[in-house]
């Protein structure tokens, strides 16, 4: 079974864009949510719960099973996923 993987990024940030080009050229299935476009609670809860993995608050914010990756570390993610 493939592992969870779930980003929570901003529609603006380079690392941010580089981490999704790089999950799908590797085929990687994920999640994302762009942070900035929300609005009202939900940018709330997304805040709240992208501090729970990283009181930083920086971006992205990677969460594969239960690995917290901050930034676009391409080692530590091909790592984790084994690629």
């Amino acid at each position: 079974m493939a592992v969870k993987v779930k980003m929570y990024t901003l529609s603006t940030c380079s690392h941010c864009k580089a981490t999704k080009q790089f999950m799908n050229e590797n085929k990687v299935e994920y999640e994302y949510v762009d942070v900035d476009l929300l609005d009202g609670e939900d940018r709330k809860s997304a805040i709240e719960e992208v501090k729970k993995f990283n009181s930083h608050l920086s971006f992205p914010t990677i969460i594969i099973g239960e690995r917290i990756i901050v930034g676009f570390r391409e080692d530590e993610i091909r790592e984790v996923l084994g690629l």
